[in-house]
């Protein structure tokens, strides 16, 4: 079918005749869309300007056939040399066309959506319409939004159906969720269809991306209806073109749907066309009920208005085409020749920007530019707006208004393990503590016998779930029996995709999280020490000397010694307590320096000098029997362990062989060989017992739950020292993005908190037995170098002024012309003799002293009456006779 548009009453008559192909296809809804929309933005261009030329449109029917798009472009190009063709609209068949207008250098605006046509790739090739990929991370926005980690992608089976999947997957991993599986849908498919929805339902992913034309869409979810996958749990997301083109028959099968599509402006000039193309559509097509603005019409009314601009710019050119002279056998495209204005219209059009109909109508470099994305919600009979997505700005709305297929509002998860589905693929390792995690065999049937604390603690996280979870265990091995490698290489297997899951004392790590994605930890974290218990009870009787060392001890009794000398020093001579026979004093200086320790002195002292050095002492013991007192209380209340230093003794420490552990240590040791590695709980034990001298171990690193496993059958002879490095525990490794994680993780918590983890502990493991503690050392002399020097310096310091003040005071016996060592007798009388002003401190054993009272009178011997100058600094005593 041919036909064209002649000149309306208005335009102008003499303007130079532009002739513009259109390709259609004219039975589908789209395409009489166009076709009016075309028609109108004509009208409108021309009816109210001055112009030079007139587009003149030639429409042709492509009969949605790839051959017949081709022909006709063929058609318009040769027979009436067209300067620009618009269309055609499907992919498949542009792509033709696009080849064709580059030959000839005709410009091919298109509204073909497939990312596989690229405008960077053809000169002469304008995309009309948004690249479909330009959704892809709009989607992807409302799939991380609702939490799904999977989604199933499912396309039609041509080049612009595949298009979209390799944009739509790297979106999906920028947000953390994947294509778990990629349904593709033949064109001509029907009853295949329903065989691929019944094999999709067996998935455990229950959000489905369909990008599909309308017409095979419609036959989609009509059969996706009858294989009841409409209903509550599910959620589906269809793309551009088919959000933009749902009829009233796709609509009812498609209940409770969200799309996405190009968002028209709700503007004034909008609403007033609307009108007028509502009233225009339906008397041209009174067989169809559409209502709705179209966005591809828009695109196409506002190309139009775009090429009408540019070819009033270029002009209209004779001859339109400069062809091949005549020689041999030609083409058609041969003899069609070249376009004379190609080569100056198309640029005008790659590049173009104008304020349409569809709002800021932007093309750069042959690309109309996208711009924010309407979701809708299929409900009832239409589509409700729920939000909006833009690049800048991502979801317009927090709380999207979504009613979910199967008429509810809850959200889907996303997924649900199908009761009829295959069995969840766990992963074990082999040759790991029996304790934990025991493989074997029937020996009948040859059927897999897994058990151990890992297992049942699995087991009862799967009793938690809300749905029934069928595990198959499949153990990691050789055909011998023997493990098939590392827990690396272990976890590795699930990445790719030979298990679903791996159970077992699977420890958390950071290189391992890289290719699974692990579950919160389900057993206590970190590295500890095995450490055998000294048990002495010679040590035990003597443990009140442990806090303190030898050295220290020895310091502490000297500084006794000479603080005490010290101070008979400075008070011998003016202190009657301090004199007596040799004897006498003796006990009266150690008695006084050692009560000092319990603060239970009673001998006053009177020189200022003994004074400065009894407080600082003083301070000294205070700090000595404090730190006393709480080494020896920690160390009665947590049992001494051997310090946890042994690599620097040169003691060997031992390992378990294949743990991370192992590595892990080494490089903590590295320059060091005092390491042996174990493999089994009873090597454990022989190498403690056996020690580092004799070809054992001092000590055994290792994590937690292995060593409250060996310590539940040897808690009599060792301990644990408190972890010195931290790890994340045991986990259950899942594919990434697998859906189970988070149920599994929820499931975790909630039975630790419970008394089946107990329970389960006790069965395996065995109860608590041994606590962990931390080594104390003894106090050494180091620790009180400052003290010891400030106590010294201050004794000394009152020292040397008393024995100075001395000298001074005798300095007529050391310039007398005696010998030396007469000189020294005659110091050593003075010394020993007591002061001269002695009286005035303490007299006979007859007198009374009074130091406190300012004004007393005692009546013995004598009277004595003790008076205070208030002038004076120390205190006047006057001495008064009287008869009895």
């Amino acid at each position: 079918m041919r036909f064209c548009v002649a000149p309306l009453n208005g335009f102008n008559a003499t303007a130079a005749k532009a002739d513009v192909g259109v390709i259609l296809d004219y039975e589908t809804t789209l395409g009489k869309i166009c076709k009016t929309f075309i028609y109108m933005a004509i009208e409108d261009f021309y009816s109210n300007r001055n112009h030079s030329t007139m587009i003149v449109p030639h429409f042709r029917d492509s009969g949605s056939d790839v051959v017949a798009a081709a022909s006709a472009a063929i058609d318009l190009l040769k027979n009436t040399q067209v300067m620009a063709i618009l269309g055609p609209q499907r992919s498949i068949q542009a792509d033709f066309v696009i080849d064709i207008g580059d030959k000839v250098r005709v410009p091919i605006i298109s509204p073909a959506t497939s990312p596989a046509l690229s405008p960077h790739e053809s000169t002469y090739f304008v995309r009309s319409a948004w690249c479909s990929s330009s959704q892809s991370k709009a989607i992807a926005a409302i799939v991380k939004k609702f939490g799904w980690r999977e989604v199933v992608f499912i396309y039609e089976d041509t080049n612009h159906g595949s298009g979209l999947a390799p944009f739509f997957t790297e979106d999906l991993l920028k947000g953390n969720a994947l294509v778990s599986y990629q349904s593709i849908v033949s064109p001509a498919a029907n009853d295949q269809i329903l065989e691929q929805l019944n094999e999709l339902k067996k998935k455990q992913t229950r959000v489905f991306v369909v990008h599909l034309p309308s017409a095979l869409a419609s036959r989609f979810f009509q059969m996706a209806k009858e294989a009841g996958m409409m209903n509550k749990g599910y959620a589906w997301i269809i793309a551009d073109p088919l959000t933009s083109l749902l009829d009233s028959e796709t609509i009812e099968a498609m209940q409770g749907v969200l799309g996405v599509k190009a968002d028209i402006p709700k503007s004034d000039e909008v609403k007033n066309f609307a009108k007028r193309w509502r009233k225009r559509f339906h008397k041209e097509n009174p067989d169809m009920d559409i209502t709705d603005l179209n966005v591809f019409g828009l695109w196409a009314y506002d190309s139009i208005r775009a090429l009408a601009e540019a070819i009033e710019q270029v002009g209209v050119t004779f001859p339109r085409f400069n062809k091949i002279a005549n020689g041999g056998n030609l083409t058609d495209l041969d003899a069609i020749g070249t376009s004379n204005t190609g080569p100056s219209l198309a640029p005008s059009i790659r590049n173009f920007t104008s304020k349409g109909l569809s709002g800021d109508f932007k093309i750069r470099n042959g690309e109309l530019q996208p711009s924010a994305f309407e979701i809708v919600n299929v409900i009832g009979n239409g589509v409700n707006t729920v939000g909006f997505w833009t690049e800048e700005k991502g979801i317009s709305k927090d709380n999207l208004a979504i009613v979910w297929p199967g008429q509810t509002t809850d959200v889907p998860k996303g997924w649900e393990f199908p009761a009829s589905g295959n069995k969840l693929k766990v992963g074990v390792p082999v040759g790991a503590f029996s304790e934990l995690i025991k493989v074997g065999k029937d020996a009948e049937t040859n059927a897999v016998n897994v058990s151990g604390f890992c297992i049942d603690f699995f087991e009862e996280v799967l009793k938690l779930l809300p749905y029934h979870i069928l595990p198959e265990y499949i153990p990691f091995e050789t055909l011998d029996g023997q493990s098939s490698g590392t827990y690396d290489e272990l976890v590795y297997e699930v990445f790719l995709q030979k298990y679903d899951a791996v159970v077992g004392d699977v420890t958390i790590l950071a290189n391992r999280s890289k290719y699974v994605e692990f579950t919160v930890p389900y057993s206590e974290p970190g590295i500890a020490t095995i450490v055998p218990v000294k048990d002495n009870k010679t040590e035990y009787a003597w443990i009140f000397m442990k806090p303190l060392t030898v050295g220290l001890w020895l310091t502490i009794g000297a500084f006794f010694i000479f603080t005490g000398f010290v101070v008979w020093v400075l008070e011998h001579r003016v202190n009657k307590e301090f004199r007596g026979p040799p004897t006498q004093q003796l006990g009266t200086t150690l008695w006084f320096s050692f009560s000092t320790l319990f603060f239970a002195h009673r001998e006053n002292v009177i020189s200022n000098l003994t004074r400065f050095v009894v407080i600082v002492w003083l301070f000294a013991v205070l700090v000595l029997t404090s730190s006393y007192n709480a080494n020896l209380t920690s160390m009665l209340t947590v049992q001494q362990l051997r310090s946890t230093d042994m690599i620097k003794k040169g003691e060997y420490i031992g390992f378990h062989d294949g743990s991370f552990v192992n590595a892990f240590m080494k490089g903590m040791i590295s320059g060091s060989d005092n390491y042996r590695i174990y493999d089994t709980l009873d090597e454990y034990e022989e190498a403690l017992s056996r020690g580092s001298k004799n070809g054992g171990v001092s000590a055994i690193v290792d994590e937690i739950p292995y060593i409250k496993l060996f310590l539940s059958k040897h808690c009599h002879k060792y301990t644990m020292i408190n972890p010195t490095y931290k790890t994340s525990g045991f986990g259950f490794a899942f594919r990434k993005g697998s859906p189970l994680v988070s149920d599994v993780s929820t499931a975790i918590m909630n039975l630790r908190e419970g008394e089946k983890m107990d329970r389960i502990t006790r069965t395996w493991i065995g109860a608590e037995g041994c606590s962990a503690a931390d080594g104390l050392e003894s106090l050494n002399l180091d620790r009180f170098t400052g003290l010891f020097l400030i106590a010294g310096l201050s004794s000394s310091a009152a020292l040397a002024i008393f024995l100075s003040t001395f000298l001074y005071e005798n300095q007529h016996i050391l310039a007398s012309s005696a010998s030396i060592k007469q000189k020294l007798y005659d110091l050593a009388r003075a010394f020993v003799k007591e002061k001269d002003d002695l009286s005035k401190h303490s007299e006979t054993t007859d007198e009374i002293v009074v130091t406190e009272c300012p004004s007393i009178r005692i009546s013995c011997d004598q009277e004595v009456t003790f008076s205070q100058d208030q002038g004076l600094s120390t205190t006047e005593i006057e001495m008064q006779e009287s008869n009895s």
